[in-house]
């Protein structure tokens, strides 16, 4: 079933395509009349115009759906072709388009002719099985064809309409990346040093004041409540000193790798979480650390804007590439841009190269899939 759904989809595309194929022949030869007209007392020049903003508009269509089957879930990106190579993609493509065509036809003639055409002069079993097995292969050819067939125009129209794919374009998103990890760093650096200087530091100077107020008493009693009250403080400022090493790199973290603190954070969620978890190694230190926030970060949105009754975590690794999924069954309608939460997943992800997706349509259910490539120890 996943096969013909895969061939329905496939299909779906070759129909656009020869839909834009149509379209960019029909404008290739407009341009082609515009150009002529244009030495003819200029009268090519509004047409050039016209044409030149449908081939913009056809390309984008065009460059949309290429996106669509490349990468079902893209990080949003500003894709900006140039004209040049909008105009390279109508040339090629007003040529190119009738070759799934032919091909898709070629091999449904072929099963019409087998199936339905082939008159047998002597009808025995070994010729209707030899028909049914060579009508039934060109069937399996045919739906295996049709995504083969979509990714190679895809792949086509994404060579020359997404410079985004391109080694300067893989420079700068690095670059990005990189200058969000030193804000991010320089953000947390900041909140150490608020967090140190409003708690632990602001409670050890109460600290130095009551045992030097308690030096110059006389009287027992109020030297043993001054240090009473000393005491008191410096456990405060030990729990704090204990919270700001948590919020830094949580010992749980440490001590049972990232499988054990996603199952402490997901005990801690207020709605239920049902774990699973493959996960037969370690990661680096650096990168436990920022799949375990972005999990806690994605259980606290579940928590507080989802509305959900339940939420399942899913942690896995295979092929390289690691995979936390967190799904709940609440009101949908998350957005990336609705907040800092899934913006600081975002950011967190693409400093070691991976990605965010997100599926949560009006309704629900939420799922928010976290991919990070890495080794296991």
């Amino acid at each position: 079933m996943t096969w013909i759904r895969r061939a329905f989809a496939a299909g779906g595309g070759l129909l656009l395509n020869a839909a834009t194929g149509v379209a960019a022949s029909a404008l290739t030869a407009l341009l082609l009349v515009g150009v002529a007209l244009v030495p003819v007392a200029g009268l090519g020049v509004p047409l050039l115009r016209r044409v030149l903003a449908l081939v913009r508009s056809l390309a984008g269509v065009q460059r949309a759906w290429a996106v669509r089957v490349l990468d079902p879930d893209p990080r949003p990106a500003p894709y900006e072709s140039g004209r040049r190579r909008e105009l390279a993609w109508l040339a090629v493509h007003a040529v190119t388009w009738p070759v799934p065509a032919l091909v898709v036809w070629g091999l449904l003639a072929a099963f019409d002719y087998i199936y339905f055409r082939v008159n047998v002069v002597e009808p025995s079993a070994l010729n209707t099985f030899a028909l049914s097995v060579s009508a039934a292969a060109i069937a399996a050819i045919t739906l295996a064809a049709l995504p083969l067939i979509r990714t190679g125009q895809a792949r086509l129209s994404g060579l020359l309409l997404l410079p985004e794919s391109s080694a300067a374009a893989r420079i700068r998103q690095l670059t990005e990346s990189r200058a969000v990890v030193v804000d991010a760093q320089a953000a947390e650096l900041r909140r150490i040093e608020r967090d140190l200087h409003d708690g632990a530091q602001a409670k050890l100077i109460a600290i130095r004041m009551n045992l030097g107020l308690a030096r110059d008493l006389r009287d027992p009693a109020e030297v043993r409540m001054m240090i009473d009250e000393a005491r008191e403080v410096a456990g405060q400022a030990l729990t704090d000193l204990r919270d700001l090493v948590r919020g830094v790199h949580p010992p749980v973290l440490a001590d049972r790798g990232l499988a054990g603190a996603v199952e402490a954070a997901a005990l801690l969620c207020p709605v239920p979480v049902e774990v699973e978890i493959d996960l037969p190694g370690r990661l680096e230190a650096p990168v436990e650390s920022a799949l375990y926030f972005a999990t806690a970060e994605a259980l606290t949105n579940v928590a507080k804007h989802s509305g959900a009754s339940r939420a399942w975590l899913r942690v896995s690794h295979a092929g390289g590439l690691l995979r936390v999924a967190v799904r709940d069954d609440g009101r949908g309608g998350a957005d990336r841009a609705g907040g800092t939460g899934l913006r600081g997943i975002d950011r967190r992800l693409s400093a070691f190269d991976g990605r965010l997706v997100l599926r949560s349509p009006p309704g629900g259910p939420t799922e928010l899939t976290m991919e990070l490539p890495c080794a296991l120890s």
